[in-house]
């Protein structure tokens, strides 16, 4: 099955959900956060690195409350900026 080419809105948000996770992780190790969501700390680096910018809704919400987020919370701030929204047209 080929993969459709992610748009740049798609990495865009993939990037700012990663800085999310870095940022709201601190101190803690990559290993403990994935441990306390129940996924690997090799998804969790693909995810907090870009590599993979469009994570599973499921695994999302793990890592939100891994790191006492709520998925408004994470959503809010994983918005783009308002400069940085594409133009209907």
């Amino acid at each position: 099955m080929v993969r459709t080419p992610l748009t740049p809105e798609e990495r865009l948000r993939g990037e700012r959900l990663g800085r999310l996770l870095r940022e709201m992780r601190g101190p803690r190790s990559m290993s403990d956060v994935a441990a306390c969501a129940g996924i690997s700390a090799e998804t969790l680096r693909k995810i907090e690195t870009g590599r993979a910018p469009t994570p599973a809704f499921f695994t999302v919400a793990a890592l939100a409350g891994a790191l006492g987020l709520s998925m408004d919370e994470l959503l809010l701030r994983c918005a783009p900026e308002p400069d940085t929204v594409p133009l209907a047209g």
